[in-house]
């Protein structure tokens, strides 16, 4: 029987990976949104599902649609949601059509404030290596996955990323919330998303309920090195298997980190602490559905890591250029510990983009205090124009000072202005690390890290 679905906000990064993996299974698509972006437009091109025209038209809603999937996008007075409600079809969040889409299947959910990206990508990169056939849903662009959504008929398996951020716009439960997983990871909670969850205890409630909803007889992978984290598996239901890991045996040579398990090193293409916790998580929940300790291990000597996650742009024998996607202040904090301690022998410039809401927040940003402290020179740069579409007021360099407790911060609101900076400064012996969850206003990575090469 074949299947229609309408998306309402398609050209969204979660959205039009949904709509490519559920066309691929067979169903019917089509799709509305009032701004499509690359690389969504291209894709979505690709496959024929994008939209002849940019906007909204309720008019095209037809009572013989299965169900619409309403992405964050979209707004609550969204026409075309109005008119869906009136014709009286079915209308899902993206992470309601997910849970529609895995109901049959054993569900594995990652969750925590940080690296839930590059453990779900680590738990597939095993998977894939294993020969065990699974659907999934990532965010982001993997290493020998064609898409960041697959579904499919047969997997037995549906892996899950799981966002603590907000459903949709007509609901407000945190996204994971909705998958009642078998096998749930916890991470570890650091406050963010300030803009929904004001305090700290309103954030860490959001995951006590996310284990309470643990399937009976699932299982709790929890790391142990954080202290929430342990006291969440603690008062978690005793109808369920409670896992704890923490770090491997590991050991640094010639800027390669090995691990030992069964009495063997492993080498690995990733580094730093934070990933070694990622790793010994991604182990607990591969051995629980049957993946050896040697297959798994063997699978992580190949895994490159994900997209935009400790990516390295270039190198050469002096000087390396990496990126990362840390915004909050744990992320920022172990993205650079783990640049330190991979090359102990060279400095460190870190930059950081406050790009989020919470990080463009005065009352937020005395969280940031001490989160950068490990580089050798700390540099802040922020689009006022970034302000302004967040209905914030201005921020100005000794108040990002004052709430970083660093003097010797160097800010910049002008990107021209960073660039300029940054080629005067010299390379030999020293490394640089780009974080942010945005992009820097559009900013080349490649382009720039192939200068600094050039004068290092």
């Amino acid at each position: 029987m074949n299947i229609w679905l309408h998306f309402i906000a398609i050209g969204g990064s979660a959205m039009h990976n949904l709509a490519l993996a559920l066309a691929e299974k067979g169903y019917t698509i089509t799709g509305s949104d009032d701004v499509i972006f690359e690389p969504s437009r291209s894709r979505l091109a690709r496959k024929g599902l994008l939209p002849e025209r940019e906007g909204w038209f309720p008019e095209k809603l037809d009572p013989n649609i299965d169900a619409v999937i309403l992405g964050m996008h979209a707004k609550a007075d969204n026409p075309e949601l109005l008119r869906a409600k009136e014709l009286g079809l079915k209308i899902y969040s993206y992470p309601e059509y997910l849970y529609e889409q895995s109901k049959d299947k054993m569900r594995i959910v990652i969750g925590g404030s940080h690296g839930k990206t590059t453990i779900t990508a680590m738990v597939l990169h095993a998977f894939r290596q294993a020969g065990i056939d699974t659907d999934y849903m990532v965010g982001a662009r993997l290493e020998g996955f064609d898409v960041m959504v697959k579904l499919s008929h047969n997997a037995h398996f549906m892996v899950i990323e799981g966002d603590e951020y907000l459903t949709s716009p007509i609901d407000p439960r945190p996204k994971f919330h909705l998958y009642h997983p078998h096998i749930a990871l916890l991470s570890g909670i650091a406050w963010d998303h300030f803009n929904v969850f004001p305090s700290f205890e309103i954030y860490r409630k959001q995951f006590e309920i996310f284990v309470s909803l643990i399937e009976p007889a699932g299982a709790l992978v929890y790391c142990k090195e954080d202290e929430s984290v342990r006291r969440i598996a603690s008062n978690a239901p005793n109808n369920i298997q409670k896992i704890s890991y923490s770090f491997p045996e590991f050991k640094i040579q010639d800027h390669t980190t090995l691990i030992k398990a069964i009495d063997e090193w492993f080498p690995l293409q990733i580094f730093g602490k934070h990933n070694l916790l990622n790793l010994s998580g991604a182990m607990k929940v591969c051995q629980l559905i049957g993946i050896d300790t040697l297959t798994f291990m063997k699978a992580m000597t190949s895994f490159r890591g994900a997209s935009n996650r400790l990516e390295l742009i270039a190198q050469n024998e002096l000087t390396a250029v990496y990126r990362d996607f840390a915004h909050s202040p744990s992320k920022v904090k172990a993205t650079i510990e783990a640049l330190v301690g991979q090359y102990p022998e060279r400095n460190l410039v870190a930059c950081l983009e406050l790009h989020t809401f919470s990080s463009l927040n005065k009352d937020f940003l005395p969280q940031y205090k001490g989160s950068m402290e490990m580089a050798h020179k700390r540099i802040i740069y922020f689009n006022p124009h970034s302000l302004q579409l967040k209905n914030l007021p201005p921020l100005f360099a000794d108040e990002i000072k004052k709430s970083f407790d660093d003097d010797s911060l160097q800010v910049f609101n002008d990107i021209d202005a960073l660039l300029a900076f940054l080629e005067t400064l010299s390379w030999k012996n020293s490394n640089l690390l780009l974080m942010s969850s945005g992009n820097f206003d559009g900013l080349d990575s490649k382009r720039l890290a192939d200068k600094i090469l050039k004068h290092s």
